[in-house]
């Protein structure tokens, strides 16, 4: 188990003076989740396909992509390419999505890039949705500025999403599966890998994660149907002092390195991160070994399992927050294991530790599987709302937490996740931690 006892930092947007990008994609809002391919095509077609002028790395997976990207874009920096990264969702503002060199694009260079992309849309024809628009955008602006590298995240599931443009990415990797948007991608886990499998190409390596058997299957067939070689590396092992020990996939050696990002589930994310980038090594590009220990311990992704000291209005006292976007059962059970890791389930004379959660949750997600992997005996329970989104009703989640844990220490709603923050941390002296949503993280990273 990695335990990493790091400085507590808050995330400041590195943007300021922000153009009022929302205003430029509110009109294609409305057109949701709309999966297909034609119109991301027809679109970037218009647009000279910028998508074929830069050579991707894909990454897939319900958990566990984003820290992946964020391990390969922070070493291939580090190894000093121009290193382009594609994210989503973002926390705070859109410009959190495009980044060349882990630097964020400025609002008057996205401004620019959504007006060309408008200009493109073909007036006659169907409209892309939103996403669709910020993906051209992303394209578009790492072939604008030669990117030697891009590190691409699929936005849901795969084979249909926007990115999966590329028709001949350097290596695509599937981090993780588990029954997450069963409303858009399939009702069964081999559904969910199918259309996740989706971005397989021909001949093309692929790093597969650790998988339930079903979806392991279907990604297994969909790479011999395509010739594609496929890689399932170990999770990396805990040394000492937060230090990890990857050995290859073709166990020729081993690197030691230091992890930033907390939990004993980044042994396997940022192992699958190093395999990537080993199949990057033997195709040629120059990686180092110092390159990989300084962009693995730089790595930086706010807002999963991240501490945070937080100011309270009502006393003007600092409290130290524990907080991470876990929106499924996966990944609920990663923070209850890494929160398990750091106070001890049971104290002297058997009674529980408690902890108090402040959750808020979209009204699409598995709540009584997420109360189910984090909710224990005594835990103190805050619900709250998610704003402008569609979140949970929230009585129906109180009940619902009573029935899954009826022996909860305590269980009550808030308007506001900052009121709710405030009485958890002056009636407790438990650990406080704020999850079940990305929405709601970003609600508070950037209102705090």
């Amino acid at each position: 188990m990695i335990v990493l006892q790091l400085p507590i930092t808050n995330y400041q947007s590195p943007i300021t003076n922000s153009v009022n990008i929302n205003s430029l994609l509110q009109p294609f809002q409305h057109f949701g989740v709309n999966l297909g391919l034609p119109r991301i095509v027809k679109l970037l077609a218009n647009l000279d396909n910028p998508h074929q002028k830069v050579p991707v790395i894909h990454v897939a997976g319900t958990n566990g992509k984003g820290s992946v990207c964020a391990y390969l874009s922070s070493v291939l920096t580090e190894a000093g390419y121009r290193t382009g990264r594609y994210t989503s969702p973002h926390l705070i503002d859109w410009h959190e999505r495009i980044c060349i060199n882990e630097q964020p694009i400025t609002s008057e260079n996205l401004f620019q890039l959504i007006q060309q992309v408008q200009e493109a849309i073909d007036k006659n024809g169907e409209s892309p949705t939103q996403f669709e628009v910020i993906t051209a955008a992303a394209w578009l602006y790492f072939a604008q500025q030669k990117v030697d590298i891009a590190v691409v995240e699929v936005g849901l599931g795969g084979r249909l999403d926007a990115t999966n443009v590329c028709e001949k990415p350097l290596v695509t990797v599937i981090t993780s599966i588990s029954r997450e948007h069963w409303q858009q991608l399939g009702p069964t886990i081999s559904d969910i890998a199918r259309e996740k499998a989706g971005i397989i190409k021909a001949g093309c390596p692929v790093i597969m994660g650790p998988l339930p058997e079903d979806a392991e299957k279907v990604v297994i067939s969909r790479s011999l149907e395509l010739q594609s070689p496929i890689f399932t590396p170990q999770p990396a092992v805990e040394i000492n002092s937060g230090w990890a020990e990857y050995q290859t996939i073709e166990n020729s050696g081993s690197i030691k390195y230091k992890l930033p990002l907390k939990g004993q589930i980044q042994l396997t994310n940022s192992a699958l991160a190093l395999a990537a980038l080993e199949i990057l090594q033997q195709q040629g590009w120059e990686i180092s070994e110092q390159a990989i220990i300084n962009g693995i311990e730089k790595t930086k992704w706010p807002g999963r399992m991240q501490w945070f000291t937080w100011k309270s209005q009502q006393n003007n006292h600092d409290y130290q927050l524990l907080i991470d976007g876990a929106h499924n059962p996966a990944s609920a059970a990663v923070l209850r294991n890494y929160v398990d890791s750091l106070t001890p389930p049971r104290k002297q004379g058997g009674e529980y530790n408690s902890i108090t959660w402040v959750m808020g949750m979209l009204a699409t997600k598995d709540h009584g599987d997420i109360f189910q992997e984090l909710l224990k005996t005594g835990d103190k329970l805050y619900l709250v709302p998610v704003p402008d989104s569609n979140y949970a009703n929230l009585e129906d989640l109180k009940k619902l937490a009573l029935e899954i844990c009826p022996d909860l220490g305590f269980c009550s709603i808030y308007e506001d996740v900052f009121l709710a923050l405030d009485a958890a941390f002056t009636s407790s002296e438990n650990l406080v931690i704020l999850c079940g949503s990305l929405y709601l993280i970003g609600y508070f990273l950037g209102n705090s």
